[in-house]
């Protein structure tokens, strides 16, 4: 049997409607999975028509959204609608309803209008589940790429890199990488400081946090490498070196990523009790309405979450 994928809708005002169906138009989607979406079935009739889109997708609406907002326009009402068709469609899932969750993206800013104290899915859905070790892995072909952490600001995240948080991210990318078929990965550890810290003349965080965590994995048998220079590593795992690199905050695992894959990369989340992928961009509220999407993110996150499911023991 096929497996069944729950898909939030995202913001309304953004690309996800468009991207949505069009990935589930793509004869591989269809052939792989059944889907239901959790949204607005007026949204995503309105935009059907706009890009003369003929499959009738399923739709669990229960009026969250009683009209449909601007497109392009940040707005509380359309965060509200966001957050609670995440929260509906991951509760499916965990209640058995679904298979797994692939989320259309969220605008934070309108998130936090509507109130909300997340800053983005990771940090929803580990709170919706109860969970506090999770991690975001994205995937590009054969870069995988796990943070050590995300949505805060350089500085929070430089001092929040410790070495239990280095330890579960860890952890979690060798967890991520079973999930995509790696049993036995090659994990490196990214360096903080350029040339990572060459030796303690450019910082020291390297020898304090970093080589103690990679040493006591090493020593259990883990295939742990690093902490390597953070302008290095990401190159030699594309050439093979490695299956997973570990990166210390946001931007150092994000930009290799997109510069590789901006149109086809995918974001884990790893750690929670059911799988959950999501394209990796953004509502492009620019381009909103205009039918130019790329659905290729969407596609990819919806065949790695039938891939993911498949695999599981």
């Amino acid at each position: 049997m096929k497996p069944k994928i729950a898909i939030s809708l995202g913001d309304p005002a953004g690309i996800g409607p468009e991207v949505v169906l069009k990935a589930i138009d793509c004869p591989e989607v269809q052939s792989s999975c059944d889907i239901v979406i959790y949204g607005s079935d007026e949204v995503l009739s309105l935009t059907g028509s706009a890009l003369s889109l003929k499959r009738r997708p399923v739709v669990i609406d229960d009026g969250q959204l009683m009209h449909p907002v601007p497109l392009g326009e940040i707005s509380p009402v359309a965060g509200s609608a966001a957050l609670h068709w995440v929260r509906q469609a991951a509760t499916a899932v965990m209640q058995g309803e679904a298979d797994a969750l692939v989320t259309a993206p969220i605008h934070k800013e309108a998130a936090a209008l509507a109130g909300s104290a997340f800053p983005g899915h990771t940090e929803l859905l580990a709170n919706l589940a109860g969970c506090k070790n999770v991690a975001m892995m994205l995937v590009a072909g054969n870069l995988r790429v796990v943070h050590v952490s995300t949505h805060v600001s350089l500085r929070k995240a430089l001092d929040s890199i410790s070495e239990p948080a280095v330890m579960m991210t860890v952890e979690r990318a060798m967890e991520g990488c079973r999930l995509l078929g790696l049993d036995q990965p090659r994990i490196a550890v990214a360096g903080i400081n350029p040339h990572a810290g060459e030796g303690g003349r450019f910082g020291t965080e390297e020898r304090d946090i970093l080589v103690p965590v990679i040493s006591s994995l090493s020593d259990h048998g883990w295939n742990v490498q690093g902490p390597i220079a953070p302008d290095t590593v990401f190159a030699r795992a594309l050439r093979g070196e490695f299956d997973v690199v570990v990166a210390m905050y946001h931007d150092q695992g994000h930009i290799p990523v997109k510069l590789l894959a901006f149109d086809s990369g995918v974001n884990v989340t790893v750690g929670l009790p059911f799988i959950r992928t999501s394209p990796d961009h953004g509502t492009a509220f620019d381009i909103a309405g205009r039918g130019v999407a790329s659905a290729k993110s969407m596609i990819e996150a919806i065949l790695l979450a039938v891939a993911m499911y498949r695999r599981k023991p």
